[in-house]
């Protein structure tokens, strides 16, 4: 399953080519641009989540492309160049550029920071395995139970993760106590509805993202995040 398409803007056909067999084999879609004036086309035409830029083409540079996508979308764009000294890379972020990277690059790290940016921009990110699911900067792996925040391991109980895993499912949507307590205790459970102001509590705690869950006053809780593409 394809997850977000990927813009790669490059004037060498070849190099264009390379990068697609690596976002396709990573289940990403990949859209073509030899210039910044098909690049632009593009991105005003099709669904673009990630635009990877290189520096360095003829007529139009990837620094006055990038100038020309910022006075109409505020996509993510990743610099790519064989240009490695700081003044390129303050230059490139300066001018509205999210990341930079240079060449020669690990394949590995590129998806990487594709994922990262997706993640802060609040989108979720199917993986290749369908038992893990990645929400911003929290991992999921269903079928170990195993949740993970910025890369460390935190150890919940079954319904917190349960709760978690829930709320997740149901991201930008408010859910009343009453919903919570039946679908992770069930409909049998007799016990109070401040065993789901408990949980949170403590899921809150453990994630350190208070601000993830937020409490919507008088019905229940909501999990806060960017909408889905």
């Amino acid at each position: 399953m394809v997850n977000f398409n990927v813009l790669v803007v490059d004037d060498e056909e070849d190099m264009r080519n390379l990068v697609e067999m690596y976002l396709l084999n990573s289940k990403y879609g990949c859209t073509q641009a030899s210039n910044g004036t098909e690049a632009i086309q593009a991105i005003q035409s099709e669904q673009i989540d990630v635009v990877l830029l290189d520096i360095m083409m003829p007529n139009q540079d990837g620094y006055e492309v990038c100038e020309k996508i910022r006075k109409f979308s505020d996509v993510p764009i990743i610099f790519i160049s064989a240009k490695g000294e700081e003044w390129d890379k303050v230059k490139a972020l300066k001018l509205g550029g999210d990341d930079y990277v240079v060449k020669p690059y690990n394949p590995g790290e590129l998806i990487a920071r594709i994922e990262a940016l997706l993640r802060r921009a609040g989108k979720k990110v199917d993986t290749n395995d369908e038992d893990v699911t990645v929400y911003r900067n929290i991992t999921i792996n269903k079928k170990s139970r195993k949740v993970m925040v910025d890369k460390e391991t935190v150890t919940l109980t079954l319904k917190e993760y349960e709760l978690l895993n829930f709320l997740i499912m149901h991201s930008n949507q408010v859910l009343s106590r009453e919903q919570l307590l039946e679908r992770i205790w069930g409909s049998d459970y007799s016990g109070s509805l401040r065993t789901v102001d408990t949980h949170i509590k403590t899921l809150r705690m453990k994630l350190k993202t208070a601000d993830y869950i937020q409490t919507v006053w008088g019905i229940g809780y909501k999990f806060e995040g960017n909408d889905e593409v």
